[in-house]
This record gives structure tokens, C-alpha cells and sequence, in this order.
């Protein structure tokens, strides 16, 4: 059964694998180099531009180009935000982070050019879709086809589904894949199927769809009551994070707190190094408030400067884990 992510207007593409290699496959309007995405705009692949206050259509030959703009759904399809940089006569380029998107957006995108008209792909290009912008239909966007999850013998995620030796085919879909029905097909074993997934860190839903029939994991008690009045199962992944207090060597006893283990004042006892103190904790993807206890006195973070202020009124040191 989809999660309403699957209504979104999304292709999702093979794996992006977070390593030094470059995607070898190059799609128009951009290409994946390990985890950046790299926007590329050549001005010889148009024909056409459309002014976006008018509507009407020019040719791109006389358009004078002073600058470009990578717009779409993941910056509100801005036209000043994401300028590109010349490369040469014809090429423009924007490199961005893969963390500079997040699950919550859909993926299509259009250049502009001279904060004004937009480039208009023509039918032959691949990976163009529909999208909104405010309210109005535009056609004739790319479409960036990524996720954030694909298959690693030494990932952090092991789905298993006991039984089932009948079946032909299992899947594992849920919101780190855009509930795709077909990518990550599990590997059968003796007494079921199993896949490994490297995610990055976050809570999740996810489902098992077994020759076609979608059911929530029978052996996980985690789960969430989807739109279709069933249930999604949950999964959390977590990340190992280095919490690192320099200096304060004379001190006799540090602890961590956070919000991450409910302020607790004695349970995460830091470790003694010759730098000063550490203490390594699995965390959940997203925001997380911190300080140290150093002899019972609070302290926040001397070597953070993210600090952010509580419900309470009180000044909290950040961590972010992605």
C-alpha cells in the first residue's frame, strides 16, 4: 500500500552511492558526482524560451544571456537564488550537496535565464514531468531522480521477513525510497528474505509488498496507521555521534545531557582522552539540544557555535546528525 509520498511527482532513478565515483550515467540539466549533484545548462540545447510575466515564447538565439538560474521545487522556484557559474561561452554549472535537499520536497526543476525567461527542454530530452509553481501548471521541467537510500552488505538497515518460501518476488518500499514497488527486491534465504540498506539517518515507514500484496512487517511492533486504515511499519536509524568536550582535563566526572536522554544528569558519563572528554551516542536523524556537566556545573559547548535558545528560556548547544 503507497504512502501519499507516492503522489508526488517523482522518478526515482538507481542508486546514488555516497563515495568518490562519479555516476557514470548523465542525465540532461544535471549529473551526480558522488554526493553532489552538479546543475549543467548548455545554451545549445534550446530552442525556445518562455518570458514568465507575459507567457509569450522567444527564440533562444536572441536572448542575451547575463545570467542563469537553477529554479524548482526545492529553493520555491526562485528565480535569484541558485545563479549558476559561467564556464565557458555556452556552459553554465551549480554544485550542490546532496544535504541541501531533504525527503520532504519533489525534485523538478527548470533553468532561468536572466531571472525572466525560462528554458524550455524539448520532448526529446529525457526525465521531463509536469509540476506546479504557485498554482500554475509548468511543463516541461527535469525531473532530478534520486533517493536517499540503496543496497550495502555493511548498511544500517537489515529488513527481514520470516516465511513466505512460496513467494516469488519481495520488495521492501517505504518513504526512504518514495514507495517505489520495484527497487529494492530482497534476496531470498532459507527461512525467508532479508535486503540491507544503507539510509541515512531518520524515522521512516516502510512496507513489504510480496508478489504484488502490500503487508506491514509482521515481526516489528513499530508502526503508524496509514491513509488506507492499515499500517505502515516504522524504522529509526540512527547515527553514532562523537560528543567531544576539550580542555577541562583537572575535572573529576563530565556527563552528557541532552535532549536525546531526557536531561539525564548521571547517565551518560563521559570518557577521559588527553584532549579532555568523549562519549559516543546513537542518535536519530534531525536537531538535538546538548550541554555539559562538568563537576555539576552546566556548561554549554566552548568549541559549538550553534546554540539555540529552549522552550524554558535557557541557551542550548546544537548538534545535527544527517
Amino acid at each position: 500500500m503507497k504512502s501519499l509520498l507516492s503522489h508526488i511527482i517523482i522518478l526515482v532513478f538507481a542508486m546514488i552511492s555516497l563515495n568518490s565515483n562519479a555516476q557514470k550515467d548523465n542525465f540532461k540539466g544535471y549529473r551526480i558526482e558522488g554526493d553532489t549533484i552538479v546543475f549543467s545548462f548548455n545554451k545549445n540545447d534550446y530552442k525556445k524560451a518562455t518570458n514568465d510575466y507575459r507567457g509569450n515564447k522567444r527564440d533562444f538565439d536572441d536572448l542575451d544571456i547575463e545570467n542563469v538560474v537553477v529554479s524548482g521545487e526545492f529553493n520555491n522556484w526562485s528565480k535569484d537564488k541558485w545563479y549558476m557559474t559561467k564556464v565557458d561561452e555556452n556552459n553554465y554549472e551549480l554544485r550542490k550537496s546532496i544535504h541541501d535537499f531533504t525527503d520532504e520536497f519533489s525534485w523538478e526543476f527548470k533553468f532561468v535565464v536572466n531571472n525572466e525567461y525560462w528554458a524550455e527542454p524539448t520532448k526529446r530530452d529525457g526525465n521531463i514531468a509536469k509540476a506546479t509553481k504557485h498554482g500554475k501548471r509548468l511543463y516541461g521541467v527535469y525531473n532530478l531522480k534520486m533517493y536517499l537510500a540503496h543496497p550495502n552488505e555493511k548498511g544500517n538497515a537489515h529488513f527481514k521477513l520470516n516465511g513466505y518460501k512460496n513467494a516469488k518476488k519481495v520488495i521492501v518500499a517505504g518513504s526512504f525510497n518514495k514507495w517505489d514497488e520495484h527497487l529494492f527486491k530482497m534476496d531470498k534465504v532459507d527461512d525467508g528474505w532479508e535486503l540491507t540498506l544503507k539510509i541515512k539517518p531518520g524515522v521512516y515507514q516502510y512496507r513489504f509488498i510480496v508478489d504484488g500484496q502490500w503487508m506491514e512487517d509482521p515481526d516489528n511492533p513499530n508502526k503508524t496507521k496509514n491513509e488506507y486504515h492499515e499500517y505502515n511499519s516504522l524504522i529509526d536509524i540512527k547515527a553514532y555521534t562523537a560528543f567531544k568536550l576539550r580542555g577541562y582535563t583537572n575535572a573529576t566526572k563530565v556527563i552528557l545531557a541532552g535532549s536525546f536522554n531526557n536531561w539525564n544528569e548521571h547517565d551518560f558519563e563521559m570518557r577521559k582522552m588527553d584532549y579532555g572528554w568523549k562519549y559516543v551516542v546513537p542518535l536519530s536523524g534531525g536537531k538535538h539540544h546538548y550541554k555539559f556537566i562538568v563537576d555539576g556545573k552546566w556548561i554549554l559547548d566552548p568549541n559549538n557555535a550553534v546554540k539555540e535558545y529552549a522552550n524554558d528560556g535557557h541557551i542550548n548547544s546544537v548538534c545535527m546528525v544527517k
